[in-house]
């Protein structure tokens, strides 16, 4: 089955992407540039996961306060 345009933007929309993304991996696919489609969305990939990190921090210190506060 092909992924339609619409399934893309969903997809993309779902994963956080922002409308600059979007339109980015769009262009990159009507180019037929999957490299630079796949670099977008590594990119994009990296910036969740260091997001993910930075929450993870917050908790360890909240948890240290509360372990602390018991």
């Amino acid at each position: 089955m092909d992924i339609t345009e619409e399934m893309l933007i969903t997809n993309l929309k779902d994963a956080g992407c922002t409308k600059e993304t979007i339109a980015a991996f769009l262009y990159y696919r009507k180019k037929n540039e999957q490299l630079k489609q796949i670099e977008l969305l590594k990119k994009h990939r990296h910036g969740l996961l260091d997001k993910i990190h930075e929450d993870q921090k917050a908790i360890d210190c909240l948890d240290y306060l509360l372990y602390k506060l018991k």
